[in-house]
């Protein structure tokens, strides 16, 4: 097993290396240290780094973030400015609000029990239920359409020398991944993997031409944090460590994707786009998209899935021991590549025909 192999352009040291786990006792006395706060951490699955639940009673929830060894300061920047902007620019949008430590500082650096150097970060925590463990309504889609709308507004005028750094999830790249092909199984899985490849290298060039600035570029279930109860639905938006300059486009395609029913049978030829589609619909009373956006959102969820598929695949044999955490969605994917495969490429370019 190549533990370093390499996935295309960007992060791959923090996708392939591994660290020393911070347990939840030394994550309380970092967070005493450094932040004065007092309180009982539990943990989050994360995908790379250490990140915990911190319940400090009267203070209230935080979340306490202690980063990759291998994650650059100046990306955490990135997502930390990024974080400021939208608070200044749109303060009504329900995104965590970023704190510094006892000092001042941004990013404190701690030395762990382990002995690596580790940047630490606070954020207020955003009360609410994440939507993957939820179901939700037309509606419902229809105003986290609205959201993923403003926060595109509201970051457009933003810039950061990190900002075009290459990141693995930007679909932008998946032509870069196809190298982690022999990491899925030979049959279908592999044929449809394979299949989206060729369809995404077909439309790249005019991605390549679609319009960009800095996107989330993760509008997925597990970072959106939903309140049935609230008539503003969804009340948190969540981990901006995918965040990129990238094709607005593909920020889009993210989102609707990840709308597609989790549980998908083939057979009967269902529209995976029926449920995104109302998130599509938000989306357009707040932002428009081209004619030509339109045309290749639907390839651009296609490819979403590739990459997915490509990543977890080889990050679940690097890493069995959080293979069920990075498989979690994984297996309903490859009915929606099936699927995919199945229709023709004139009848993907129709799928969100205005």
């Amino acid at each position: 097993m190549d533990h370093k192999h390499q996935c295309g352009p960007a992060r791959a040291a923090e996708l392939s290396e591994a660290c020393h786990p911070v347990d939840a006792t030394e994550a309380e006395a970092i967070a005493e240290r450094l932040y004065g706060t007092r309180g009982s951490a539990t943990r989050f699955e994360t995908e790379k780094d250490d990140t915990f639940l911190l319940d400090c009673a009267t203070q209230g929830k935080f979340v306490l973030k202690i980063a990759h060894p291998l994650e650059r300061v100046e990306e955490l920047d990135f997502q930390v400015a990024l974080m400021r902007h939208l608070e200044q620019r749109a303060p009504d949008l329900p995104i965590p609000r970023t704190l510094r430590d006892v000092d001042g500082a941004d990013f404190p650096i701690v030395t762990t029990s382990a002995g690596e150097r580790r940047v630490v970060r606070l954020m207020t925590f955003m009360v609410g239920t994440p939507l993957d463990r939820t179901s939700c309504t037309a509606p419902q889609r229809e105003r986290i359409g609205e959201i993923l709308a403003k926060l595109r507004h509201s970051m457009a005028d933003f810039s950061h020398p990190a900002d075009g750094r290459a990141v693995a999830w930007d679909v932008t790249h998946l032509l870069d991944l196809s190298d982690l092909l022999s990491f899925i199984p030979r049959g279908g899985k592999r044929a449809w993997t394979v299949s989206a490849l060729e369809r995404f290298a077909e439309i790249k060039p005019e991605l390549d031409r679609c319009r960009r600035q800095v996107l989330h570029n993760d509008f997925n279930t597990s970072n959106l944090v939903v309140d049935h109860a609230s008539p503003r639905f969804l009340t948190g938006v969540i981990d901006f460590g995918d965040a990129v300059r990238t094709a607005i486009a593909v920020d889009v395609s993210t989102a609707l994707m990840n709308q597609m029913p989790q549980t998908f049978d083939h057979g009967n030829r269902r529209d995976l786009f029926e449920a995104p589609r109302d998130v599509l619909r938000g989306y357009l009373r707040h932002a428009e998209l081209t004619d030509e956006e339109l045309r290749l959102i639907p390839f651009l969820s296609m490819g979403r899935l590739a990459v997915r598929a490509l990543l977890t695949s080889w990050r679940a044999e690097v890493f069995p021991e959080n293979s069920r955490y990075i498989l979690r969605n994984t297996e309903a994917g490859w009915a929606h590549l099936e699927w995919f495969h199945s229709i023709s490429t004139a009848h993907i370019s129709d799928l969100l025909a205005r």
